[in-house]
């Protein structure tokens, strides 16, 4: 059992940061507002905030929540700020380490604590997900009768890895992905901060840039970093102040940075040539060039929406199932982020590169839209006009229209374009993958309406 106790609290189980503690540790917000991209958990109100506020006399007591987000998103942090604010006595258990002996442990003591003086017990455990069906089982007593006010910390779907009993007791609150912004003014927060580097660094824009890529929307992942690289540039600095530099980031990690600017040419170039790669059919550059772009940091996001794109635009009709692994792809890699995330797009790199190509229907939609915008938009045909609305009849639209699932093969013989562009061909396909089938059908098809 990991409480806070163990390593020193006050009568409320305020945990105390010791001297040496990680940056990350002591960089904590001790106030809701130093909280950094979670503002919508955070609204007066709210039951987090509920939890986080000092209890007010006569009030319905807070309800248990199920934090769940990315690592580094906060998770922690929002319950060490419950413990530092709040008033109310604080536990923490680790579900890597408790058992179901911790949890009855816990729980009987938060019990007589209430029954006794009524102080209330907070009861944070990490990675709940973490906990078997016996050891959640354990939990639903103390939560149905608020012996404790939980809060669950996770960063797998509650859905999937909480039981459901528990799911419908507590609430849950999805913490949002850091942005860049976020991740940047942290740094600039533990840099002068007196718990953090108390100015002693500073930290110069290509390194920061890098740190900021780096991170991938970690706030623990940066402060990480950032305090390995203060210790590495001070440890070569003279008798002035020391700064951060790039080298100084890369010997902290032992990773070389690669020079990967995502406003500049490296981004345009690279990306260029992972979009060619992947339209030439060699999977290997295209691998490379999605390596380089994940290990810089580019926001994987971005880079499923270009393989999307090229699985629409450069793969087609010639194997339509590029386009469904492409779009569950972005899905997926919305929902997991990153390092997981890289697995994802490996995979449909791989489809979308090795798949049959063809830009056939990327034409035939080109091909359309110009003659849209030349100004080739003559009348609909009146059989095919909308007959739903009054007096639509009367002006003879729908008459003449033959149902196509009437006619054999589906296909009915009648004219669907505008007269001024009968016999306008927009869509060729080739003979490579699906569209070699498409051709064949393709004729017999124009053959029968024409």
């Amino acid at each position: 059992m990991d409480l806070f106790e163990a390593a020193g609290t006050d009568d409320v189980g305020v945990p105390r940061t010791r001297e040496g503690a990680p940056l990350a540790v002591r960089m904590r917000p001790s106030v809701p507002a130093e909280v950094l991209g979670q503002d919508h958990l955070l609204e007066p109100g709210s039951p987090l905030r509920r939890l986080i506020d000092p209890p007010v006399p006569g009030a319905l007591p807070p309800s248990s929540v199920i934090l769940w987000g990315p690592p580094g998103t906060g998770k922690t942090t929002l319950a060490y700020l419950v413990a530092h604010v709040s008033g109310r006595r604080f536990v923490e258990l680790s579900a890597v380490t408790a058992g179901v002996k911790d949890v009855r442990a816990v729980i009987e003591d938060a019990r007589r604590r209430l029954a006794g003086s009524g102080g209330e017990t907070v009861l944070f455990i990490d990675e709940v997900h973490r906990f078997s069906k016996t050891q959640q089982d354990a939990l639903l007593p103390a939560v149905e009768n608020r012996w404790v006010t939980l809060m669950a910390a996770t960063t797998e779907n509650p859905s999937f890895s909480v039981i459901s009993p528990l799911l419908s007791r507590s609430i849950m609150l999805t913490l949002r992905p850091l942005e860049t912004e976020d991740l940047d003014a942290l740094l600039t927060r533990a840099l002068i901060d007196e718990r953090g580097l108390a100015g002693l660094v500073t930290l110069d824009d290509e390194a920061r840039a890098y740190l900021l890529r780096l991170a991938g929307g970690d706030a623990r992942k940066s402060l990480t970093i950032l305090e390995a690289a203060a210790g590495t540039a001070q440890s070569g600095a003279g008798s002035g102040g020391a700064v951060i530099g790039l080298e100084a980031v890369e010997r902290a990690i032992d990773v070389a940075a690669v020079r990967y600017d995502r406003d500049g040419d490296q981004h345009y170039d690279v990306i260029s040539a992972f979009i060619k790669s992947m339209r030439g059919s060699d999977v290997d550059a295209a691998l490379h060039y999605l390596a380089r772009m994940i290990q810089a940091g580019e926001d994987p996001r971005f880079i499923a929406r270009r393989i999307v794109i090229a699985a629409s635009e450069d793969v087609g009709m010639a194997d339509p199932a590029a386009l469904q692994t492409a779009m569950a792809a972005a899905q997926a890699v919305a929902m997991i982020g990153m390092p997981e995330a890289r697995i994802i797009l490996g995979q449909a790199v791989v489809h979308v590169a090795t798949a049959p190509k063809s830009n056939a229907s990327y034409n035939a939609i080109n091909a359309a839209l110009a003659d849209v915008q030349a100004g080739k938009v003559p009348l609909v045909p009146v059989h095919l006009r909308d007959a739903h609305y009054a007096g639509a009849k009367r002006l003879g639209h729908g008459q003449g229209y033959v149902y196509s699932h009437d006619e054999p093969h589906g296909v009915a013989r009648q004219q669907y374009l505008p007269d001024d562009l009968q016999g306008t061909h927009y869509y060729s396909p080739t003979d490579r993958g699906y569209e070699r089938g498409l051709t064949e059908r393709l004729a017999r098809i124009r053959a029968m309406l024409e």
